[in-house]
């Protein structure tokens, strides 16, 4: 299971206590720079490398059959995983993520600004200031918090919140992988173009199950990526960007799910 950004791994507990309990052995881990991992200073952050922090965990495993797990930005290392590994992989799973261009695609607004290059600079300097961070934060939390109920409210407060603050606050901090990969995505976007007519020859099954409330890597983007791999399903779930967190018990249903 591999995470976005601003979050880790820490975003599929609940998921992978359920999964867990049906007998599936789950893996989740931290890119580099986010979470527990090392955070090495002057590390080259991008997508490539979290290609292959992928890669390195799924062979430390062993010779096993895997089923990717991807969410947000961590889409496009899951899809390049299974196309570049076929034979090691039973099927593959998004959630509420992303690959190539798209009319459809709307990166969340600050993420946008961080990685647009007409904008770049600017967001560098205001999230390396802690006040100007601390604004563009909490701008994005409450457009994806508007649309939860009061239940899912409280728990986006009161768990969700604190695992994305953390990777912030702890020391070495997850910024500069944060802006490393936002500054790779609209390339990383490029390189995937290439490799869209690569997914229709991935014959395996692909499950997309997303939160349907998400208005920027919306349903229309779930059903664009869907249309080009031969053996995708959709799942929209009543959740925003984060269905694993959201509706954790729906989400596993539509994970074993024959």
């Amino acid at each position: 299971m591999v995470h976005g950004f601003p979050d880790n791994c820490r975003i599929y507990e609940d998921v992978a206590t359920r999964l867990s309990a049906a007998g599936r052995r789950v893996i989740a881990f931290d890119f580099m720079g986010f979470g527990a991992s090392d955070k090495p200073e002057g590390f080259r952050y991008d997508f490539d490398q979290h290609l292959g922090d992928l890669t390195d965990v799924v062979d430390d495993l062993g010779p096993i059959e895997v089923i990717p797990v991807g969410h947000d930005a961590g889409g496009p290392a899951a899809i390049n995983y299974a196309l570049a590994n076929k034979s090691r992989v039973a099927s593959l799973v998004l959630f509420n993520s992303y690959y190539a261009n798209s009319p459809l695609l709307a990166f969340p607004d600050f993420i946008e600004l961080c990685c647009n290059p007409k904008t770049r600079l600017l967001a560098i300097a205001m999230m390396t200031d802690p006040k100007q961070a601390a604004y563009l934060f909490k701008f994005q939390q409450e457009a994806i918090r508007a649309h939860l109920t009061p239940a899912m409210r409280m728990r986006f407060d009161t768990i969700l919140q604190p695992i994305i603050e953390q990777n912030f606050a702890a020391s070495p901090s997850a910024l500069p992988a944060m802006l490393a990969m936002t500054g790779n995505a609209y390339e990383n976007l490029a390189a995937n173009d290439l490799r869209l007519p690569a997914l229709g020859s991935f014959n395996k099954p692909v499950k997309l199950i997303w939160g349907s409330w998400d208005r920027y890597l919306s349903l229309a983007v779930a059903k664009d990526i869907g249309s080009h791999f031969p053996n995708a399903t959709l799942t929209a779930l009543e959740a925003e960007h984060w269905p694993q967190f959201d509706q954790p018990d729906q989400v596993v249903q539509a994970m074993l799910a024959p």
